[in-house]
């Protein structure tokens, strides 16, 4: 199979079956480096299992996922190697309760990257720096607002040096006027050129801090553009009914 392109992530034929259901329905696209990709569509569409599908947490049935030059669907592959690459954001925080947050940030990189307690702590206090909340490095989660708890899941992603962050509704859980601050993080990430793919509700978000928005129905991708024309001018029908709902 011919790997040879420019797209960090690279979809071929992609299907997730669960019985009957098609959750994902021979789905091919690429994702470029620096690119900033929103998935939207109704519940049960497929985004969450598509994005999922990205770093292997849903296994696909059939197709192929090529990063960085890499076909991590392939057996041999170690696809925990390829997922430290590979930043995912959850709608819950997945922290650690019972340790701080400055540990928590830095026990992956301390673990699987072997660096230095020092030097994963000096890179943990400028990422909460940067996102307000390094006087809060030695608080527990359970101290810290939802919205604080999801930007500390975002930096400590970042702890680890990503190529490609993944966002599953990562403000889906929170309180609306917590939604904003988390929102503020990613279009910064955006602005420094992370590679990002989303799937959200927040079409705002959409609408101007993103590269591309993919609409999916039924585990397909149904159209997909540059945010202008995605909204200005949908071209499905499917796309004009779901956007008369949600705008």
């Amino acid at each position: 199979m011919d790997v040879n392109s420019n797209a960090l992530i690279r979809v071929i034929d992609l299907e997730k079956h669960y019985g009957s259901l098609h959750a994902l329905d021979g789905i091919t696209t690429e994702i470029n480096k620096g690119e900033v990709v929103v998935v939207i569509g109704p519940s049960g569409s497929g985004k969450s299992t598509f994005l999922r599908s990205l770093n292997l947490l849903e296994e696909p049935t059939n197709g192929h996922v090529i990063f960085e030059g890499n076909d991590i669907t392939d057996k041999k592959v170690n696809i925990n190697y390829h997922r430290q690459k590979m930043g995912m954001v959850f709608q819950h925080f997945n922290l650690f309760p019972h340790m701080t947050i400055l540990n928590n940030m830095t026990l992956a990189p301390i673990k699987l990257l072997k660096k230095s307690k020092a030097e994963a702590e000096e890179k943990a206090m400028s990422l909460l720096k940067r996102v307000g909340l390094e006087d809060r490095a030695k608080a527990y989660p359970a101290q810290l607002s939802g919205g604080q708890k999801q930007r500390v899941a975002i930096v400590r992603s970042l702890c680890m040096d990503p190529d490609v962050m993944l966002f599953d509704e990562p403000t889906s859980a929170l309180d609306p006027e917590m939604v904003g601050e988390v929102l503020d993080v990613m279009r910064d990430l955006a602005r420094d050129g992370m590679t990002m793919v989303v799937v959200t509700h927040e079409m705002g978000f959409a609408r101007e801090a993103v590269t591309r928005v993919v609409f999916m129905d039924g585990g397909k991708m149904i159209e997909e553009n540059t945010p202008d024309e995605f909204f200005k001018n949908p071209k499905s029908d499917r796309l004009k009914e779901f956007l008369s709902k949600v705008i």
